[in-house]
């Protein structure tokens, strides 16, 4: 009986129906299959207390923020401040990409939000100065994933409501696992520039560095603004979203680029993101009930237990775990399914539960330029209009460089946690 479950959301998914759907809909299936349809009757109980949750007020704050900012005229200043401060360099508007995605990173939370953003951008000014067109765009769809991975980090703010943790010490883990990604893009950019003798950014063509700086200050005022603030105790979390959505208004009053059209715009934008995360974990929280009554959690860690596997080989099979899961799944939609199911046997093996949401939301967020089903690979596609899987091949090298810098964050845990420890936020593990 139980085998006609995942038949029935193939068939569902085939369907067209919408992911949180199938999920609902199969777990519904599931209950009666394994004769547990008796307990139906709290289900709703257990979806409202799943999504009851103060640290989720926050997501939909972020979410406006970084709307408001896209649309606020930011993009140009952080790109000339790149521009101003790493331009001179041999392939100097790879790097300007990286950068920028690193300062977009601090303001919107987003790889998709950062991918269409420099796709429309910088992709066309670098092909003009003698770019590859492919690869102008696979250095784009690379360095978008660094979005999601510095705060405010819609994911992080997922976790966080899904495992109880701090979401303060996952913003503060976050900061420098993604400088180092964007190092280490970085790095790779320039064997490429050297290697295929990418031009530099002519001095006259540079932007005068203090000018530049003093009008991107209201665009950097955000993670400022957002950091600062919950380190030092002044907000929570959901009160420094609040702020951060003036904070936005501010910056594109300051541009001039939010008018009343964009900023409905932008919410309506929010609604539907925010609408479509918190059905998805209402969805994956009735399949998450039923893995609690047939004690799922539980048969793992005895299986984990009698395979032998300590902490660092069951962090090495859950990744490749969810490293296969974020190639056809959205990272809401995985993080709700899996973390539930194999955290906590991960935690219980002493993991540090910060450095475990790192890992993870960092595992998923390569799922985003990884094929068949990488988000920002098809958005760079689209907008840019070089062909997907041409796109997929020359991002691969980039990819390989950002399971590098996972390894080296599951093998090296203080990366992630030696700033939330220095707050006292991380405890000891």
């Amino acid at each position: 009986m139980i085998a006609l479950v995942p038949i029935a959301a193939a068939v569902f998914l085939a369907s067209g129906l919408a992911i949180a759907y199938v999920i609902g809909g199969a777990a519904v299936l599931a209950f009666f299959a394994t004769d547990n349809s008796r307990y139906l009757a709290i289900l709703p109980q257990q979806i409202f207390s799943r999504i009851d949750v103060f640290a989720l007020m926050a997501m939909p704050l972020f979410i406006l923020a970084g709307e408001l900012m896209n649309r606020g005229g930011v993009t140009s200043a952080l790109i000339n401040l790149s521009m101003a401060l790493v331009g001179r360099l041999r392939g100097g508007l790879g790097h300007v990409n990286i950068l920028t995605s690193v300062f977009f990173a601090g303001i919107s939370g987003s790889a998709v939000a950062d991918a269409a953003a420099l796709s429309n951008t910088l992709v066309p000014e670098m092909r003009k100065r003698g770019y590859a067109l492919t690869y102008a765009s696979a250095v784009t769809a690379a360095s978008s994933i660094i979005g999601p991975i510095v705060p405010p980090s819609i994911i992080l703010i997922f976790y966080g409501a899904l495992m109880g943790t701090s979401v303060t010490a996952l913003f503060l883990a976050g900061i420098v696992p993604g400088l180092v990604l964007a190092a280490s893009l970085i790095l790779l950019n320039a064997f490429f520039a050297a290697r295929q003798d990418h031009p530099k950014v002519e001095k006259q063509d540079m932007p005068p560095i203090l000018q530049t700086l003093s009008r991107s200050l209201p665009a950097l005022s955000l993670p400022v603004i957002i950091l600062g603030g919950i380190v030092f105790g002044w907000m929570t979390p959901t009160e420094a979203a609040a702020v951060a959505v003036f904070a936005a208004l501010g910056a594109g009053w300051f541009y001039g680029g939010l008018s009343w059209p964009s900023m409905l715009d932008g919410l309506k934008r929010t609604a539907m993101l925010s609408g479509s995360i918190f059905i998805i974990i209402c969805a994956v929280s009735a399949l998450g009930h039923l893995g609690a009554l047939e004690r799922v959690p539980e048969a793992i860690s005895h299986g984990v237990n009698a395979l032998g596997l300590g902490p660092v080989g069951y962090m090495l099979i859950m990744n490749v775990i969810f490293l296969v899961a974020g190639m056809v799944l959205d990272i809401p939609v995985a993080l709700a399914l899996l973390v539930p199911l194999l955290a906590p046997v991960a935690l219980e093996q002493g993991v540090n539960d910060v450095h475990l949401g790192i890992i993870l939301c960092f595992n998923l967020c390569i799922g985003l330029v990884s094929p068949p089903m990488g988000g920002c690979l098809m958005v760079v596609s689209a907008v840019t209009g070089v062909n997907y899987w041409r796109l997929a091949r020359a991002v691969l090298p980039f990819v390989l460089v950002q399971i590098a810098v996972l390894m080296l964050l599951i093998e090296v845990p203080a990366i992630s946690l030696a700033l939330p420890r220095a707050f006292g936020l991380a405890g000891g593990g």
